[in-house]
């Protein structure tokens, strides 16, 4: 007849026990002993996995109330959280070198570490931040724009204006849902920045989604930046090639568009419409210069006019490179191409004419 035994013939308990035999632990309290040693052990390890690989224990939110640790994970992905502040660091200070870098820290072995730079920017005396035809743009109640590399959002209606939230993650650190993420944790600093100003109309919703980033191609030049009207003189065949365009998919609330050397990616000149009055500082009462039909020159240098289009302050601006070898090619901006610009950009936004 054959007896049952609950554990099979070889299996873990059996060797386990087996094994304790061969060791001396004979007794019932040496095998306690052997037990209370391999449960610490395990929970050791356990404990080792656990802080490596989560965020367990860590910090809620990061520099000073900037990002909380879902924010971060969203947009950084999951691990461990820490933080290196500038001496004096304030999440709502633009005055001063100021800034907070959190890190996500995961892997067992060989650490991996992703990490965010948060800053407060101000465009006082410029008309955008950075026009980079890659964004990818949001607007609305909340407005701002995601590149590879960083996030940032305006800060609510009623504060001060040119004041945006900066977050840097480094080159190519933001693609797919991380974008998402990242654009979701800089409308959220811009809401507690505003929040800690005492300004703004109230909570800005989290962005819906994020326009297409903008491809480069060949320019069109019958049709610059693909602004219909806006068109470059005829150019050489044999260097009608060299040139390339890039431009935002979303006019708000930065449009912009870059011109570049397809031989060496320099950047020849750019185009950019800000649609939304807070993305910069300058005062439009302060334009007092006749530029084109009902623009005005807003800065010195006469590169930035200033119009208004179906009631808002709208801002337009021209960049170019001084290369020679590019002289005359039809890329720098003579006066009638800003004519073309604030023609055609304007049509593009649904701005009354500027020109008559």
């Amino acid at each position: 007849m054959t007896t049952q035994t609950d554990e099979p013939s070889g299996g873990p308990l059996r060797q386990l026990d087996s094994a304790l035999t061969r060791r001396g632990f004979t007794t019932r309290r040496l095998r306690l002993r052997a037990a209370a040693v391999i449960v610490a052990i395990t929970a050791g390890v356990s404990g080792v996995l656990l802080y490596n690989l989560t965020n367990v224990l860590g910090p809620d939110t990061v520099c000073g109330g900037a990002a909380t640790a879902d924010d971060l994970h969203a947009a950084l992905g999951p691990g461990r959280i820490s933080e290196e502040k500038d001496a004096g660091y304030s999440p709502t200070a633009y005055d001063r070198p100021n800034s907070c870098v959190a890190t996500v820290s995961s892997g067992l072995f060989g650490k991996s570490e992703r990490s965010a730079s948060f800053s407060i920017g101000f465009n006082q005396n410029s008309v955008a931040y950075r026009p980079t035809p890659d964004a990818r743009l949001f607007s609305g109640a909340s407005a701002g724009g995601v590149t590879p590399d960083r996030a940032w959002a305006l800060l609510p209606e009623g504060c001060t204006k040119g004041l945006f939230t900066d977050i840097n993650v480094g080159k190519g650190g933001l693609d797919g849902d991380r974008a998402e993420g990242a654009a979701r944790m800089a409308v959220a600093y811009a809401n507690m920045v505003a929040k800690e100003k005492n300004c703004g109309g109230g909570k800005m919703p989290a962005p819906e989604n994020l326009s297409a980033a903008g491809s480069l191609q060949p320019v069109d030049f019958g049709s610059v930046c693909g602004l219909p009207g806006m068109t470059a003189p005829p150019l050489n065949p044999t260097t009608k090639d060299r040139y390339r365009q890039q431009a935002t998919t979303a006019f708000g609330p930065v449009w912009s568009c870059s011109i570049s050397d397809a031989s060496d990616h320099r950047a020849l000149a750019s185009y950019t419409i800000t649609t939304d009055p807070r993305v910069t500082g300058l005062n439009p009462e302060e334009a007092r210069t006749e530029a084109y039909g009902r623009s005005r020159y807003i800065t010195l240098l006469r590169e930035n006019v200033v119009a208004t289009c179906q009631g808002k302050t709208t801002y337009f601006h021209l960049d170019w490179s001084y290369d020679p070898s590019v002289s005359g090619s039809g890329l720098l901006p003579d006066e009638n191409l800003w004519k073309q610009f604030l023609t055609a950009g304007g049509k593009a936004i649904g701005c009354e004419p500027l020109i008559p």
